[in-house]
């Protein structure tokens, strides 16, 4: 009977337990599912919610296309505003580094040519002449290069410019050239003409690539026209590294002129002067009365260099001049070449304009003689008829041909009276 009683009694008491067992197992999952409760017990985040979903759907509705185009408009500006200031603040950059090479040009050719020294003792201090030789480009013109390593002696060599225009002056030039025994000389033909006839007689010839520039001038130019594209052409022989005697057609040559060179300048050349003062350079004293105590002023004045017969040494100076001379000729067409050769050569800086750095040396002006010195002066003095010049160039007479013909008769064949016909100037 005991045993029939408490069988009733456990049975009832675990209902009570699994209820205890479920609650807390959903208690549980709802506290996982639901951290911040089944019911937020926060209304004001709620509501916060709420408001910015409104406003982001109101912002949204408002954003019409013009705001979008305003909005890339400015973008764009922004950039194009971003992009000026960068190109400011290269130009900027780049005129510093300008200001910077110019403060220290004179230290950098300090530094090119050699150590910086002191000064010496008073009258002891000599300054820099010679300029350095740019680096030979072979590249510029190979046919030129091959040439001219067969014909210069010590890198070297006289050119000289003709057309058949001077066929008979040409002719004179360079037998005399061959009598004297100078190996290293050059024709620059300027038409198949004078390519024959040089081929014909032995004479290095060379005629440059076509060029309709200059190609117009050389078959139909006259002297001074012909004469101004010497400058266009010597370019190349610098480039190559080569020193060039520049010679015109109308000069007969009695002396190695190589034999009497200095070779201490960028330029070295012969005058148009007669004579010390105005081959060398003078005083030139100007009166003004009317300027009372202040009536004199003091010049200097000095005959110009002659640009048919001049040595150039291969320096930056040197092609400088060239491109200076033959950029002012062909905007300038009527301008006379001698008289822009000796501007870009003398003129200094001033404002609006940078001179030319070049050394220039003047040639004496009895070996390297004109025909003005010949015939106004050393014909007519005995001792001066003794000298024998270096060349003579018939520069200051139009007749030209005869006159050569006289030189040579009078220097190489010794006819004293071969001078005697002619004038000390010209007919006309």
């Amino acid at each position: 009977m005991a045993i029939r009683r408490e069988k009733p009694q456990s049975f009832r008491g675990s209902p009570v337990l699994v209820a205890i067992v479920v609650g807390i197992l959903l208690g549980c999952v709802f506290a996982f599912l639901y951290p911040r409760g089944f019911f937020s017990s926060d209304p004001a985040n709620a509501t916060t919610r709420r408001i910015a979903k409104s406003d982001l759907q109101a912002a949204s509705s408002c954003e019409s296309p013009e705001r979008v185009r305003m909005l890339k408009s400015d973008i764009v500006s922004l950039t194009e505003s971003n992009a000026l200031l960068k190109k400011q603040a290269r130009e900027l950059n780049e005129k510093l580094q300008m200001a910077e090479q110019e403060k220290d040009h004179a230290q950098k050719q300090v530094l090119l040519l050699g150590k910086q020294q002191k000064a010496g003792p008073f009258g002891t201090v000599k300054s820099l002449r010679t300029n350095l030789a740019v680096l030979p480009d072979e590249s510029v013109n190979p046919r030129l290069s091959k040439l001219l390593k067969e014909i210069a002696v010590q890198n070297e060599v006289i050119v000289a410019l003709a057309n058949s225009n001077v066929k008979e002056m040409l002719e004179v030039w360079f037998t005399n050239i061959k009598r004297v025994g100078i190996p290293n000389y050059l024709v620059v033909a300027l038409d198949d003409h004078i390519v024959d006839f040089c081929k014909s007689n032995g004479v290095p010839v060379y005629k440059r690539d076509p060029d309709e520039g200059v190609d117009s001038i050389a078959r139909t130019g006259g002297n001074h026209a012909v004469s101004g594209l010497k400058f266009r052409v010597l370019r190349e022989f610098l480039q190559l590294g080569y020193s060039v005697l520049l010679s015109d057609i109308d000069i007969v040559f009695l002396q190695n002129p190589f034999l009497h060179l200095y070779r201490d300048s960028d330029v070295e050349s012969m005058t148009d002067g007669h004579d010390n003062r105005t081959a060398y350079g003078f005083n030139d004293v100007f009166d003004e009365p009317a300027m009372g105590w202040a009536r004199y002023a003091h010049t200097m004045r000095i005959w110009v260099y002659n640009s048919g017969f001049f040595y150039m040494r291969p320096t930056l100076p040197a092609i400088e001049l060239l491109d200076r001379v033959a950029g002012r000729l062909s905007r300038e067409p009527n301008s006379w070449d001698q008289a822009v050769f000796n501007e870009e050569l003398h003129f200094p800086s001033h404002p609006g304009y940078d001179g030319l750095h070049a050394a220039r040396r003047t040639m004496d002006y009895y070996l390297f003689m004109n025909s003005k010195v010949l015939f106004k002066t050393v014909r007519k003095d005995a001792k001066l008829k003794q000298l024998k010049p270096v060349i003579v160039h018939l520069n200051y007479h139009p007749d030209k041909f005869p006159r050569m013909k006289a030189v040579v008769e009078y220097y190489v064949n010794g006819k004293q009276d071969a001078l005697e016909p002619f004038p000390d100037g010209s007919d006309w």
